[in-house]
């Protein structure tokens, strides 16, 4: 197993730790804790990609798993927002249908041949996503805070929402293109 694949299942297997330490709140300083795992999970999702193509590491296994463990550790982060009442269910519902569409508009994409590499719009959501759940996560009581988390979260939504269309408009001849 290359390194971009290890840093790819590396990011999966620090999912739970991340949501204990959330989720938890008689750990002291666990949201700290949290913030701290989901930044080092994001980071490698960076980090993998690029490895991978400067050294040309790039598998099946990557391509598969690397936006799989993106979406469990974005979506599993994003409910125990819910959870912890920092973040809206009907935002987090926007959101993972976007990623439930765009992963099977992929998925068509790959029966017939074609692979959806992905856009600005969607790398600029991602990170806003990231942004915004580290943020949440840390859960300062400041106002400056409160009103910087909300700002992350209107724009990964509406970013969220833009690379959508930007996905099926770029790509909508897949649909058509069935076998």
């Amino acid at each position: 197993m290359n390194l971009p694949n290890k840093l790819t299942v590396f990011r999966v297997v620090l999912i739970p730790f991340f949501v204990f330490f959330l989720l938890y709140p008689e750990v002291q300083y666990g949201n700290y804790i949290a913030t701290a795992i989901f930044a080092l999970a994001s980071l490698t999702d960076f980090a993998d990609g690029k490895i991978a193509r400067k050294y040309n590491l790039v598998t099946n296994f990557g391509k598969f798993m690397d936006p799989l463990a993106d979406k469990l550790l974005v979506c599993a982060a994003m409910i125990c927002l819910v959870e912890t009442g920092r973040l809206a269910a009907w935002i987090v519902i926007v959101i993972m249908s976007r990623e439930f569409i765009i992963s099977g508009f992929r998925l068509i994409a790959s029966d017939n041949g074609i692979v959806i590499a992905a856009s600005y719009w969607g790398k600029f959501k991602t990170v806003f996503q990231m942004l915004m759940i580290i943020v949440l996560t840390l859960d300062l009581d400041y106002e400056f805070f409160d009103m910087l988390g909300m700002a992350l979260t209107y724009t990964a939504l509406v970013l969220t929402v833009v690379s959508l269309f930007d996905y099926i408009a770029k790509n909508k001849a897949v649909l058509k293109e069935q076998k």
